[in-house]
């Protein structure tokens, strides 16, 4: 993954949908404790901000420093670039050590991790008892049915370019290994199912595309997926270049705690 967005990080910090502001709230009243948060892949912040609203101190941390340079600044969030050469003991102490983080996030992104290593160190840094790991992503995207047609087809021509560690993200974490007790929101296999409403214009669904990693790794190879033709169906089935709709982003969430 290292590197994958850092070309796009512009496009990416401006194309991704806004996760509703009662999900924090719930995540929230799940833990007793909020002094100290984790946000991991935080991109561009978007997720950090959210949980900061409730946390006494968010570490947002990336891989990624041209998606750091685009995030969102606020006073109890520090931003932290985390190499993959950092080791498992450099990283927990980095965040605040054993058993002392309240709530860890990933948004969009676990289907990218060494997920045995990751979930080694959740174990370690999540507060026991009461603290926990919440992941959610998202796939499809819901307009209208003449939309969400073109959209599919457009799509389709995005498939050989996409890593195979997304698989589990297009199968909506539904085979994505989640070994924690369940808090009442999911559970390893059984996701719970989740909409993400947004008002989105061509433009803005044009660029959340474009930050695709896909559109990238296609580019690399030679192949524009974004053509002249390809853009003109996508916009006569969305209704025209200046049309704002109301979207729904069809997501997915999975939260629990470390088996004592």
């Amino acid at each position: 993954m290292a590197g994958l967005f850092d070309k796009q990080a512009e496009i990416y910090a401006d194309a991704r949908p806004t996760y509703p502001a009662d999900w924090y709230k719930m995540l929230a009243a799940l833990t007793p404790h909020h002094s100290l948060a984790w946000d991991v892949a935080t991109g561009n912040g978007q997720a950090a901000l959210g949980v900061a609203e409730y946390y006494e101190q968010v570490i947002a941390t990336d891989i990624s420093e041209p998606q750091l340079k685009h995030a969102i600044q606020h006073p109890c969030i520090r931003y932290v670039h985390t190499p993959l050469s950092l080791s498992d003991d450099e990283l927990v102490r980095l965040i605040g050590n054993e058993s002392s983080v309240d709530l860890i996030t990933i948004a969009q992104a676990i289907h990218w991790f060494d997920l045995p290593r990751f979930y080694s160190v959740v174990n370690r840094l999540l507060r026991k008892p009461g603290g926990i790991l919440a992941v959610w992503g998202y796939k499809d995207i819901k307009v209208s049915p003449e939309f969400d047609a073109a959209g599919k087809r457009w799509f389709e021509t995005s498939i050989p370019y996409w890593n195979s560690k997304t698989q589990s993200l297009f199968g909506g974490y539904q085979s994505l290994p989640f070994p924690f007790e369940s808090v009442g929101i999911g559970l390893e296999g059984n996701p719970v199912f989740v909409d993400i409403p947004k008002e989105l214009s061509f433009e803005g669904y044009l660029r959340m595309i474009r930050s695709w990693s896909a559109v990238e790794t296609a580019k690399e190879r030679g192949v524009d997926l974004l053509s002249e033709g390809a853009v003109k169906e996508l916009e006569a089935a969305w209704g025209g270049a200046n049309l704002v709709r109301f979207i729904v982003y069809k997501g997915f969430m999975l939260v629990g705690k470390v088996r004592l």
